[in-house]
């Protein structure tokens, strides 16, 4: 893509893949929910029942918006089926992450066959919202089995969480905001040092912690995704520009992985994402190779 830098090879750290598979398991949630009434309620374009050809769809919208590939995440435990079959498909266009329930029965021989196929890379883990701590048995047994494969990758969500889909159908999200806190992660980035722990939108609230954990653990990185409406709770002292002046200084550039949040069709990728991160590393200074490594080098070399 045609960049101020020049041209750059971007890939998208973080992407949500709301499969046929995703709305049929969000449907069970609620009473009366279905697939169709859902897409009704949205205004969504609702997906394919065949993940394959959800999986053209987004090639298709990769290849129109100039990106060479992104990171697709299975949003609900239980679909990461859906995020294997597209990869399959593609596998030079996409990444495969899902979401994973430690609690659940059975689930670290669930992560530990997942990630031996080799179609999915990185367990996710969202704490408040299944309410357990990062540090107890059944969440360090996820990681355990990324760190077995020996190049192994743990997103782990932090800071605020709202899923503005739950919202919009008026399901319950009893989440729990105290098992959210990026220091959770520091003993298990020094326990694993050969994991490589993804946190998204820079801690997303937890900006100062996330930079603690970043600069004390080489192993930890910050993706840039989504609107950051974080920022909204410092006060209005910080913008954008500050924050990946911030991230830049305290972890450098070789640890921040782009990313949108994109996830629905008609709206597809966010290029309005895209276009307000580049305007604030432009903003303050960046380099071609700087501005390179985080809009797609990274998460190539973290991944390739």
């Amino acid at each position: 893509m045609l960049t101020r830098w020049g041209d750059i090879l971007i890939s998208d750290a973080h992407v949500h893949f709301f499969s046929d598979g995703f709305f049929r398991l969000l449907a069970k949630q609620k009473e009366g929910l279905t697939k169709e009434t859902i897409g009704a309620q949205l205004g969504w374009e609702m997906p394919p029942v065949d993940p394959v050809d959800l999986g053209a769809r987004w090639v298709a919208e990769l290849d129109r918006r100039g990106v060479r590939k992104a990171a697709i995440m299975a949003s609900i435990p239980g679909d990461e089926v859906s995020v294997e079959a597209a990869v399959k498909a593609y596998p030079e266009r996409f990444y495969g992450y899902f979401m994973v329930n430690p609690l659940a029965a059975h689930a670290v021989e669930h992560v530990r066959a997942a990630l031996a196929a080799g179609h999915l890379r990185a367990p996710c883990l969202f704490p408040a919202m299944q309410r357990y701590w990062l540090h107890e048995k059944e969440a360090v047994g996820v990681i355990e089995a990324a760190a077995e494969t020996g190049k192994g990758v743990v997103f782990v969500h932090c800071g605020v969480l709202s899923v503005g889909v739950r919202k919009k159908l008026g399901l319950s999200s009893p989440f729990d905001l105290r098992f959210s806190n990026p220091v959770d992660i520091h003993g298990l980035a020094l326990r694993f040092p050969g994991v490589r722990f993804v946190i998204p939108h820079f801690g997303a609230g937890y900006f100062r912690e996330a930079l603690m954990v970043a600069d004390l653990c080489p192993n930890v990185y910050l993706d840039t995704s989504s609107s950051n409406s974080w920022m909204r709770y410092q006060g209005g002292e910080l913008t954008l520009a500050k924050v990946l002046r911030k991230a830049l200084d305290v972890a450098g550039a070789g640890r921040l992985l782009f990313g949108t949040d994109s996830s629905f069709f008609p709206r597809g990728w966010q290029e309005s994402i895209f276009r307000e991160q580049t305007a604030a590393l432009e903003e303050i200074g960046a380099g071609a190779e700087d501005a390179a490594a985080i809009l797609g080098g990274n998460l190539e070399r973290l991944l390739g």
